[in-house]
């Protein structure tokens, strides 16, 4: 890539998972909006039809007269080939197919384990990474010998895991994790602000000032401000007024339906409990805290004003979208080139010297970004992106009664990393029993026994060693 008149152009970005059905539509579109970028996007998947009609569709928004970032997309049969070269990496993947996630969510209800998400935290997670951190791993081995320079940008989910992964292969690498949850709470704060009457007219979330500390979709705020107004007060108030409404967030945030919609009750009931704001949607905060508070049953659930998403919804979804890639891909419709809400391209940009920017990042504790968690952690805090560089912020310290909620999860990211280094179904039977959702839900025989039935439900997704 090169720097001319305020531009980077030749730019050259390999993605990986280069044939998605959704998530490579917004990172076209934001592509297509943004003028002081432009080059070449490399498309690998292991399923390349998908990656050409990816082809197809991102070669028609380019060209559309509208779109001011000019990019030239083309299919790669190889990692080798996508990657040589390249400035920047994108990950994005989905492992296995939803019949695999049919059982990592699923199967667990059978002990009265209900997960809203099942990607992350829980049984779901842990199965989920079995499955994707083999698949890091080629990822990091390929970048190390063929774009080791290159920043490397996942969205992959168990997020925290998945940079783990890229870190635990290649030490150097250039990885961060990119997530919008902060993102939602902070509009979350801006909606108060505008139902209160604190402010008339619109709020730019970038002026929602908040210190973010936390792991994936278990983050927290312990400062939040609004041009010199201390939200924390304001948001204390809001709670203790509306605490059974909760806060409605239809009218500010585009929910797919209502297995995606919360109230935010579940935020606001961590905030009485542990005095800080939790800085994600409260499908993935739920899965992280003990199974019997927010997850109990479905009835407790919708007690709570959040929904569990069936896979059998993702399933639907999915025929959905495979339709609409038909239609794009045949010019019979068209990606609507508008604001997207993500951060990915702004993130780009400042890594090729055209911004400063700060925002949340997933990256290693190396620097004691947050003081009281262990460096091999991965953690999720603030930090500044600039000319091909990454500078944490310094978060402080997790509050105690926060850090114990915190310290099951980040020992089991260390049980799993493990558990698939060396396929070991006792680490994973291990990580199940330490798990929130599941302690004290069931016999250490009867959680045995699901870890067993939930790997033979994924086996052949698995490396041949747990066979």
């Amino acid at each position: 890539m090169h720097y001319q008149d305020g531009k980077m152009k030749d730019v050259t970005i390999a993605y990986i998972g280069g044939g998605s059905r959704g998530w490579a539509w917004t990172f076209m579109t934001d592509l297509a909006r943004e003028d002081k970028l432009s080059g070449e996007i490399r498309l690998y998947d292991i399923d390349r039809k998908a990656s050409e009609n990816n082809e197809i569709i991102g070669n028609h928004i380019s060209a559309r007269p509208e779109a001011v970032g000019k990019w030239k997309y083309t299919v790669k049969d190889t990692l080798k080939e996508a990657l040589t070269g390249a400035d920047f990496v994108v990950i994005s993947i989905m492992p296995g197919t939803f019949e695999e996630m049919e059982s990592d969510v699923h199967t667990p209800e059978r002990l009265g384990i209900y997960q809203s998400v099942g990607d992350t935290a829980g049984p779901g997670g842990i199965i989920r990474a079995l499955r994707t951190l083999p698949m890091f791993k080629e990822f990091a081995e390929a970048i190390r010998d063929y774009s080791p320079n290159a920043w490397v940008i996942n969205y992959t989910n168990p997020m925290t895991l998945c940079v783990k992964m890229l870190y635990h292969v290649f030490p150097e690498i250039k990885a961060f994790g990119c997530c919008h949850e902060v993102f939602g709470t902070q509009n979350v704060l801006a909606g108060i602000l505008k139902k209160e009457g604190y402010v008339t007219g619109e709020i730019d979330r970038h002026d929602i000032h908040v210190n973010v500390l936390g792991i994936n979709h278990f983050t927290w705020f312990d400062y939040a401000s609004y041009k010199g107004l201390d939200l924390f007060p304001i948001y204390r108030k809001y709670v203790d007024e509306h605490f059974e409404e909760g806060y409605d967030s239809s009218d500010t945030e585009n929910w797919i339906n209502k297995c995606f919609a919360c109230k935010h009750r579940v935020k606001m009931d961590l905030f009485r409990r542990y005095g800080l704001i939790a800085a994600a949607g409260d499908r993935h905060l739920a899965e992280f805290m003990p199974g019997d508070t927010y997850l109990k049953n479905p009835k407790t659930v919708e007690s709570w004003d959040f929904g569990l998403t069936p896979v059998s919804w993702r399933k639907k979804d999915l025929e959905d979208r495979l339709a609409r890639a038909k239609r794009l891909s045949n010019m019979e419709e068209e990606v609507d080139l508008k604001p997207t809400g993500e951060e990915g391209i702004l993130l780009i940009k400042a890594l090729c010297g055209l911004e400063r920017v700060v925002s949340n990042v997933n990256i290693p504790n190396t620097d004691l970004q947050i003081a009281n968690l262990p460096k091999e952690a991965v953690v999720e805090t603030n930090a500044i992106f600039e000319r091909d560089s990454i500078r944490p912020i310094f978060a402080g310290s997790v509050p105690e009664n926060v850090l114990e909620l915190l310290k099951p999860h980040i020992e089991n990211h260390e049980r799993t990393l493990k558990a698939v280094d060396t396929c070991d179904r006792n680490l994973v039977k291990e990580a199940f029993k330490a798990d929130p959702l599941v302690k004290g839900r069931a016999t250490d025989e009867a959680i045995e026994k699901l870890v067993d039935d939930m790997i033979d439900n994924t086996i052949k997704y698995l490396p041949a060693g747990w066979k």
